[in-house]
């Protein structure tokens, strides 16, 4: 099983909507890069929700529920979505700061790539984030 780090405004989509609304399709991602993390995202990977811009913390733990498929919000077939589902709350929401002071996680993608928005996290890095926020991993 993979991890992975989704990000999100929490303005414009939070952790506590993805709880109300139980599972949401994760869409509108125009980033190469990131789209080819979409892609290699298999059932029931697990993976941190970010709130970025507002917050920057990682506030909780979903899985993918569903493989790529045709992003619908595009006109062609270049983008894909896929739909991911709460699984738990962070305890203790894990600030970017808190990980930038932590050596072990200094090449974290959170780290290096900033921007980017679906990134991959490595089991050390996510065996690290969950105790850092009080989890199991």
């Amino acid at each position: 099983m993979a991890h992975w780090l989704i990000k999100s405004e929490p303005d414009v989509y939070s952790w506590d909507q993805l709880v109300k609304d139980k599972q949401t399709r994760w869409d509108g991602v125009r980033n190469y890069a990131a789209r080819i993390h979409l892609r290699a995202m298999k059932k029931g990977d697990q993976l941190f929700f970010y709130h970025s811009n507002k917050g920057m913390e990682i506030v909780g733990v979903g899985a993918v529920l569903r493989e790529a498929y045709p992003d619908p919000t595009s006109t062609g077939d270049a983008w894909v979505a896929v739909d991911v589902k709460p699984v738990k709350k962070i305890l203790k929401p894990v600030s970017l700061e808190q990980i930038k002071k932590e050596k072990k996680l200094a090449g974290m993608a959170l780290v290096r790539l900033g921007r980017l928005s679906v990134q991959p996290v490595t089991d050390e890095e996510w065996n690290m984030v969950m105790k850092m926020g009080g989890m199991e991993a």
